[in-house]
């Protein structure tokens, strides 16, 4: 099972009502619970054991938001960049090392933004736009849902 599809079980879960649901095969184990009434956003954890052989960090695209949509219009003419994943958002490398992006920075297309890290993966998020951070939404070491705003980027 991929992420993908573990996404589309997350929403059909939370869109059907129900509090948890546990899904077990040989190769892992979920288990989603949600607070009552939680929307997309705010599912509460997801338990995911899977086999070593599938731990395997790659890079991953993140979904942008174009101007004209409602949270673009909110914030002038800046891009969204969202989290594609459910995880744990890391700013740096690691505490000893500088974080990958500040606002002021100016970033092109395939720049590591931040790492993501899920399942016991850290996976390296890269952006598909080139500009200037404007703003940096979450904070370090912080949970995030997947879709969840994560950087403020103008593109000109």
């Amino acid at each position: 099972m991929d992420s993908k599809e573990i996404q589309a079980l997350i929403k059909f879960v939370v869109k059907s009502g129900a509090q948890e649901v546990s899904l077990e095969t040989e190769e892992f184990k979920i288990n989603i619970k949600t607070a009552s009434g939680a929307s997309e956003q705010q599912t509460s954890y997801i338990q995911t054991i899977a086999p070593q052989q599938a731990m395997h960090a790659a890079p991953v695209a993140v979904p942008v938001a174009v101007p004209g949509e409602t949270e673009a219009e909110e914030n002038g003419n800046y891009i969204t960049v969202k989290s594609p994943m459910i995880g744990t958002f890391y700013r740096s490398q690691s505490p000893e090392h500088d974080v990958f992006v500040k606002v002021g920075d100016s970033i092109g297309e395939g720049d590591v933004l931040c790492i993501v890290e899920a399942m016991k993966l850290f996976n390296e998020i890269e952006s598909e736009v080139s500009g200037t951070i404007v703003k940096v939404l979450v904070d370090d070491r912080s949970p995030i849902e997947y879709d969840q705003p994560l950087f403020l980027v103008d593109p000109s």
